[in-house]
């Protein structure tokens, strides 16, 4: 079955409160997704965010980010009021996210919602038993973060660093409070997101979501479990991951992160690796693994080099992790990130696996009608087409900055006078492509410019900031998406409704009362706006 996606965070959702939130203005995209005919809403990863705001370095695999969640629903429980979060100033440009006003002030109103939570709630309690293979280490992790001005793990004291039984026992009792703050935003996290999960499911619409290859040093998954990781005796990094120098990057990308222990890995039946990706295909419906092509061999770099110019090469698990998830997991839904410098060993991974890979357009067009990324050379309609990804330029964007050379071909091939046309041309391929998913970012629906860029690989500051307006997303646009659902065979295929139980009947009949009181409270704002 052919199917379309639009690829947006949750940081990017219109919002009153500096960042997306997972309160109305999401269900309004479930619906406009809905109404577009587009069956798939990919997000980036949903962790927590750390220095630098990349939800690719972040304090925990398992945890949510608490931006994301909505004062709003916090309110209807009785844990927040208006005067609590409405009055605040989260930012000058409702187009850009301000990390720092967000950091500033969101765990403040988080507190104070704390403040009136009864802990004795059966719904927590039961998410605490649930989660408890992570939580209890996670929110310690956090509170002594907080304990420690927020510095990485490596430089507290040494008895803490290090794990000591008695410091951590210590620790528990004197931050007792702040631990139980950070395991009840998760619980405020984990439910807000799965009623969304649960409301596009039932609208339709699945979820692809991000996870990174590698973990950040300061994680509580390096200081929690330092054996997965290539760590000295002081627990720091041996070698480092990140990418050699290429035609983009002249001396490489140093990423920092530590390397996994592979044989280790390998002695414990990868278990760490099959709970992790049984918690990311809970969270989402299709798990996307950023840098397959790790798996089959990584790249080191010693630790304490500036760039990324001396490495080498190493063999990673190949299928060994890949048939040891499925044996325990089953076949799950899984997008491998298979761009970079692919070699055949790579390409026999991604074979042998049967993941679909990745074809993104905006590199096809280097003048040689061969490329593997133009929609005539796909070997195999197994692939997700995208336009581009959330490190690429928009569309629009990249007409104006790529070579003479690259547009010359573009237009060519497209059979475009104008480099202005090539933005929809480019669309209209990816979606007329052989690719069983074709994927574009919703900046490129929007024909933002260089603006909308979420992330430029290898620089610091800027990204990760673009967001949306509420009037973005109107019926004309809508239409014009559908539309090239309806051209291209990739609208959903209407088939006899299914008896539905009643448990799932009862949480249709929600998900329909709460799409009416969503559609009927952005009726009203925009009647405030108007007058």
């Amino acid at each position: 079955m052919r199917k379309s996606g639009i690829l947006m965070h949750i940081s990017s959702l219109p919002s009153e409160f500096g960042i997306g939130k997972l309160g109305d203005s999401a269900y309004m995209f479930a619906n406009f997704l809905r109404d577009c005919g587009v069956q798939v809403w990919q997000i980036l990863p949903l962790s927590p965010t750390s220095y630098g705001d990349s939800p690719y370095q972040s304090f925990s695999v398992h945890a949510g980010n608490p931006y994301f969640i909505d004062f709003q629903r916090l309110e209807k429980k009785g844990y927040l009021a208006p005067p609590d979060y409405a009055d605040i100033n989260w930012g000058d440009d409702p187009r850009r996210v301000d990390y720092a006003r967000v950091y500033n002030y969101c765990f403040h109103v988080l507190r104070t919602a704390y403040s009136r939570f009864r802990k004795d709630d059966p719904g927590y309690l039961t998410f605490c038993e649930a989660q408890k293979a992570w939580l209890p280490e996670y929110a310690l992790f956090m509170a002594l973060k907080d304990a420690h001005e927020g510095k990485p793990w490596h430089q507290w004291e040494p008895e803490l660093a290090q794990r000591d039984p008695k410091a951590l026992g210590k620790a528990k009792e004197t931050y007792s409070d702040q631990i139980d703050f950070y395991s009840v935003l998760q619980y405020w996290f984990y439910q807000q997101w799965g009623e969304l999960k649960t409301y596009c499911n039932l609208n339709g619409i699945s979820i692809v979501g991000d996870i990174p290859i590698y973990v950040a040093y300061d994680s509580v998954d390096v200081w929690a479990n330092p054996e997965l990781f290539l760590l000295d005796k002081e627990r720091k990094p041996i070698d480092v991951a990140g990418c050699p120098p290429d035609v983009f990057s002249p001396t490489g990308q140093l990423w920092g992160n530590p390397l996994y222990d592979w044989a280790y890995h390998k002695e414990t039946g990868f278990a760490w690796w099959i709970d992790r990706l049984k918690s990311a295909s809970t969270l989402y419906n299709t798990v996307r693994i950023d840098h397959f092509r790790g798996f089959e061999s990584y790249y080191a770099i010693p630790y304490g080099n500036k760039t990324a110019e001396i490495g080498e090469w190493r063999k990673g698990p190949g299928m060994a992790l890949f048939d040891a998830v499925k044996a325990s997991l089953g076949d799950l839904s899984i997008i491998a990130e298979d761009l970079g410098f692919v070699t055949p060993e790579v390409r026999k991974l991604l074979k042998d696996s049967g993941y679909p890979g990745m074809k993104v357009l905006q590199f096809a067009f280097d003048d040689d009608p061969k490329s593997t990324y133009l929609p005539q050379n796909f070997e195999t309609s197994n692939c997700i087409a995208y336009t581009g990804t959330h490190d690429n330029m928009t569309l629009r964007g990249w007409i104006h900055g790529s070579p003479s050379k690259t547009i010359a071909f573009a237009k060519r091939y497209l059979h475009c006078r104008s480099a202005n046309d090539l933005p929809a041309a480019i669309l209209r391929l990816t979606w007329s492509s052989t690719a069983k998913l074709a994927v574009a970012q919703m900046q490129d629906f929007l024909d933002a410019g260089p603006e909308g860029r979420m992330n430029t690989p290898s620089t610091t500051g800027g990204n990760w900031q673009y967001r949306t307006l509420t009037s973005d997303f109107n019926p004309r646009l809508a239409k014009r998406i559908y539309q090239l659902n309806e051209l291209y065979n990739r609208l959903p295929e209407e088939t006899a409704p299914k008896p539905l139980s009643k448990k799932r009947q009862k949480a249709a009949e929600k998900a329909a009362e709460k799409a009416a009181a969503v559609n009927e409270s952005m009726k009203l704002k925009k009647k405030e706006k108007k007058s």
